[in-house]
């Protein structure tokens, strides 16, 4: 009985040049667009003036432009602080699919500090304290999942992601459990409700005119360079991408790779968890739904760059306009859902994706496959 060959082989072309790949990422963004037009065409609604609205985000013509640039800044920070943390676990092969439950876990820290300190110390220095405790609060989190992993194999995968939940569940357990312990909560209130942050717990601003620059913005642009040169111009950066590329040669050059993951997952984890901190103190009081899914859109963010950081800049400042952008065109279509942005964001995904996996490799058929190999 003969053999049967299948009809396509995937091939791996020649490494394709930086112009050709930005020409296909661009093809393809265009083409998701095009898909997003045609279902909103379906709903009745312009394509063009929404696709105007939604990169504008409303800002011509607003009476208030400043506040839509503010809000947009509380939701910039969190998602590009969270990939930039995420790319340092995704370089050494470690796959932290826990943002969410560390950003959770950093934020009810950062609040614990804001609500016993808030009122007893000066505004930077609480604020200073809550952005630490949300770091050490999701670093310990997430190292507890890259200690297991070093001692005995463990899936960090499955660990990471069961540990969302956990977090989720200790988050929900705060919000709906009134009783003179909670301090979280409003005792004033009949319902269980979250309460407010002191004054000296929201986070520092910078007045320029009527316009409050953020001052999280600039903690995240420090960042993105410091990740950068420790990334690229350290001995501790060259070593997480040795240990990503292959463990057993970083063992054989004589690095503790045990040390190495714990390390760089801790600091991954504590970057997501001072995001959290960065996030409850520019709202002023803690939520059931605080992450707004960050942890799982930073993972996209740092796929679609490729791990690399000015790419997660970018992508992360794209994925923004486009979720903010969505949510205030959708303000003006009554049949158009707030959640449009997931979907196009999944439908740009996708085609990128795509678009990238056919920078890199071909289809070829049977009888293509039998000539090379004939060759």
């Amino acid at each position: 009985m003969k053999n049967r060959q299948p009809l396509f082989h995937v091939v791996k072309r020649d490494q394709a040049g930086p112009g050709r790949q930005l020409l296909a990422y661009v093809a393809a963004v265009v083409l998701a667009l095009a898909v997003g037009a045609m279902l909103l065409s379906v709903q009745d609604v312009e394509p063009v003036t929404f696709y105007r609205q939604m990169l504008t985000m409303g800002i011509p013509g607003s009476r208030y432009p400043w506040r839509a640039v503010e809000n947009f800044i509380r939701l910039f920070v969190p998602l590009l602080i969270v990939s930039l943390a995420l790319a340092l676990a995704f370089k050494m092969r470690f796959w932290n699919i826990g943002g969410e439950g560390q950003f959770i876990i950093g934020a009810i820290c950062a609040g614990w500090a804001a609500m016993k300190l808030g009122e007893s110390l000066p505004r930077p220095l609480v604020v200073v304290l809550m952005a630490l405790c949300g770091a050490l609060g999701g670093g310990l989190y997430g190292v507890f999942v890259a200690a297991l992993k070093v001692r005995f194999g463990t899936n960090e995968t499955l660990l990471t992601l069961m540990l969302n939940y956990v977090a989720l569940y200790i988050l929900q357990f705060f919000a709906e459990t009134k009783a003179d312990w909670n301090f979280f909560l409003d005792l004033e209130s009949a319902r269980p409700k979250f309460a407010k942050f002191p004054d000296n717990a929201q986070m520092l601003t910078i007045p320029i005119g009527p316009f409050n620059l953020n001052l999280s913005l600039v903690a995240a642009v420090v960042l993105c360079v410091l990740i950068f040169v420790y990334l690229n111009y350290t001995k501790r950066g060259y070593e997480i991408a040795v240990v990503g590329d292959s463990p057993n040669t970083a063992r054989y050059a004589g690095m503790k790779v045990g040390k190495i993951i714990i390390r760089t997952i801790f600091l991954s984890a504590a970057l997501i968890g001072m995001a959290g901190a960065f996030h409850v103190s520019s709202a002023g009081i803690l939520s059931a739904s605080v992450t707004n899914d960050v942890g799982w859109t930073g993972v996209v963010v740092a796929w679609l760059a490729k791990l690399n950081t000015v790419g997660i800049v970018v992508a992360s400042l794209l994925i923004t306009v486009l979720q903010f952008g969505c949510q205030t065109a959708s303000t003006t279509y009554p049949s158009i859902d707030a959640n449009f942005a997931n979907l196009l964001q999944g439908v740009i995904l996708f085609i990128v994706l795509a678009a990238d996996f056919f920078t890199r490799f071909k289809l070829v058929t049977r009888s293509k496959t039998g000539k090379e190999a004939a060759k």
